[in-house]
């Protein structure tokens, strides 16, 4: 039987909606919030008391989210099982003076976030979103999901070395969008992005705001057996952990423990924020959660002693033009199910018990599962998964989908993984 016999594209068109709706990171937690509330979850706030009472609950901050459902009879030492992911990718964010010009042309002053694939923001229509801060503190989440934007590559009538000798690309000087003709004025692109948000001008204070393709998700491939699309890395993850905690809940009087959805920010450039992995934010609220529940400091050491948290996050499948810079004995494919990704130098959190750990999950939610390691010679990535183990000493288990064209503004998996990594990330969510 094939795995699209067996797996439900439905949850593939609903991760190709979900890219589509979340251009940014706080798009991402919106569009995860709305999902979560539909199964019952109720948010939180930070500077609010928390009870202790069964249920769902979520916290957003920021382009962050942590949500947990408790289920009845949970103790105050109840262990949690936690997803971990992240709702950032590289990208071109705009900088605080976005107005400036160059030949008689309008441009939008970028700076670039994260390791993004330069060249393939190239010759693309592009959007802008992100959020903007009022005078009164609130934001205000705005999504122009029209062609705007565009960076234009030289032709190559003006560079006739660049097919043999390869494109060479200044981040300063070559990656900077045109979105018009004529004079510049300080101030024109914020007045225009307040205009579309329906603010006035003078409220706006702040802003964190990005470009992105406005080409949607497809499938791809004679059989339709690809997905083409944004953000993969990591929104196919949020996407499959916000599924599987809502399916966990459903069913969750009887859970054994607490299920954990921690989607945080800015992975891509270290996590090192209020957003991030290496911030307090999920500590805190696993801390928050057993003193809600009367625990005690005692409580919360028996409690996090037997958490176990799933890192999921994007890998590489093997490239069919250069497989050479892949490890031998291991090549994964889309449509093979979940990988697990292993470093012995602690790229990544997973040994031999994480392996044990994700193998039974699998092998309960009847799907199969890949294994993947770096080539000796080429330097190794990493996730939130080493900053969690260490930060908080739990048993953290590194693992993900099999992509290719991973930090491009278009990536590619298999149309059948999204739908398993969520089966599996169910199964390991109840316990």
């Amino acid at each position: 039987m094939s795995n699209s016999a067996r797996f439900d594209r439905g949850h593939t068109d609903d991760l190709m909606s979900f890219l589509a709706a979340s251009p940014s990171p706080y798009h991402a937690v919106a569009n995860a919030a709305e999902r979560l509330e539909k199964a019952g979850f109720r948010q939180v706030a930070e500077t609010d008391a928390w009870d202790g009472e069964a249920g769902g609950k979520y916290v957003i901050r920021g382009g962050a989210l942590i949500a947990w459902y408790v289920p009845v009879g949970a103790t105050p030492a109840t262990p949690y099982r936690i997803v971990g992911a992240h709702t950032d990718s590289p990208n071109l964010r705009v900088k605080p003076h976005p107005d400036t010009h160059s030949g008689g042309w309008r441009q939008v002053a970028v700076e670039i976030y994260g390791g993004t694939l330069l060249n393939t923001w190239l010759d693309r229509d592009l959007g802008l979103s992100g959020r903007l801060t009022l005078s009164d503190g609130s934001h205000r989440l705005v999504n122009i999901d029209r062609p705007l934007l565009r960076v234009p590559q030289l032709a190559v009538h003006l560079d006739r070395s660049v097919n043999a000798d390869g494109l060479k690309l200044d981040k300063q000087r070559h990656m900077t969008p045109v979105w018009g003709l004529g004079e510049v004025h300080e101030g024109d692109l914020i007045s225009f992005v307040a205009d579309e948000a329906d603010v006035p001008a003078d409220e706006v204070r702040g802003w964190d705001l990005m470009v992105h393709s406005v080409e949607p998700p497809a499938y791809l491939g004679r059989d339709h057996e690809l997905v083409a699309g944004p953000r993969m890395d990591n929104l196919l993850s949020v996407h499959a952990g916000t599924a599987a905690l809502a399916a966990a809940a459903t069913g969750g009087a009887t859970l054994p423990c607490i299920p954990v959805l921690a989607a945080f920010d800015h992975e891509e450039n270290g996590s090192q924020s209020d957003t991030g992995a290496e911030g307090p934010l999920l500590g805190t609220v696993l801390e928050r959660s057993v003193f809600a529940r009367g625990g005690s400091y005692e409580d919360r050491a028996r409690a996090l002693a037997g958490t176990i948290c799933l890192s999921s996050d994007t890998g590489h499948a093997v490239h069919p033009n250069y497989s050479e810079r892949h490890e031998p004995g291991h090549h994964p494919m889309p449509n093979g199910g979940p990988i697990l990704k292993v470093n012995v130098n602690q790229r990544y959190a997973t040994d031999g018990t994480g392996r044990a750990i994700f193998a039974d999950a699998c092998e309960r939610a009847g799907v199969p599962w890949q294994s993947f390691v770096s080539h000796n010679s080429m330097p190794c990535g990493t996730t939130i998964g080493p900053i969690t183990a260490a930060r908080h000493g739990i048993t953290t288990v590194d693992i993900g989908v099999a992509i290719l064209s991973m930090h491009s503004a278009r990536e590619l998996c298999g149309a059948d993984d999204p739908h398993m990594l969520a089966n599996a990330l169910t199964t390991f969510l109840e316990g």
